[in-house]
């Protein structure tokens, strides 16, 4: 899938489009958004294959979407992301920046789609004046979650401070970091074996060896160690393997 920018209107409003699997969600947050004159909205999608197609040809200045695409979602987040750099404005803000709404209690979801690249996480018992406020707060470039959720997020980096203390000073090799960037995207061991041209149990061997030398036990504190050390704002080079070493 392509994502294609598309030339706007000119207008004062910024636009949206909105995902949902319930109609009367997607209209309603439509009549509200649009008869206080906050935002536009280009269009609307009950099912997330039909979303990506709305943006292969529409360019949106931000993405509401809703939790209950459910499990499916963080990887629908890593696809967009993977694909919209390109369209990324001058000063390096995302151009397709997502909003997801109506989360719930499940931590891993929210660490998933917080790894993913979502620059909002709005939770579902949030007032639609919450969700309005974390929309204005991506259109200005910065980052929002529900205060219920801060809790979640401080917990994991406090983990990670503490297996990692001591482990600052850890070095690694071109080869290292770019597998690291690719875990921390949310790639899976069989995505980075077709990216890297390697067989999939010499991904996983590596990635081993990786997080041995990180000291981390898995890929969520992996992708904490990649956030907290800049790693993620490292160009990714992808080089591929060399026959002995696949």
């Amino acid at each position: 899938m392509g994502v294609q920018a598309t030339t706007k209107r000119r207008t004062d409003l910024s636009t949206v489009i909105i995902g949902d699997p319930h109609a009367a969600v997607r209209q309603s947050f439509r009549h509200y958004l649009e008869s206080a004159g906050r935002l536009r909205v280009l269009g609307e999608a009950g099912e997330l294959s039909r979303l990506a197609s709305l943006l292969e040809w529409q360019q949106p200045d931000v993405v509401l979407v809703s939790a209950a695409f459910g499990p499916g979602l963080a990887h629908f987040v890593r696809a967009i992301k993977r694909l919209s750099p390109g369209l990324a404005v001058a000063d390096g803000s995302p151009a397709l920046p997502l909003v997801v709404y109506g989360l719930g209690n499940d931590s891993d979801v929210v660490l998933a789609l917080a790894r993913a690249g979502a620059e909002a996480l709005v939770s579902a018992e949030a007032s639609v004046q919450e969700l309005v406020e974390a929309v204005e707060a991506v259109l200005r470039r910065e980052r929002y979650v529900s205060p219920r959720y801060g809790g979640i997020l401080l917990r994991e980096v406090q983990r990670w401070s503490v297996l990692h203390e001591g482990h600052t000073g850890v070095r690694l090799t071109r080869r290292e970091t770019q597998l690291l960037q690719l875990v921390a995207s949310g790639l899976s061991n069989k995505e980075i074996a077709d990216v890297l041209s390697l067989a999939e149990s010499t991904v996983k061997n590596r990635l081993s060896l990786l997080f041995d030398k990180l000291g981390v036990k898995d890929r969520t504190q992996a992708a904490i160690f990649a956030l907290a050390n800049g790693v993620l704002q490292q160009p990714l080079v992808v080089e591929r393997a060399s026959l002995h070493e696949a």
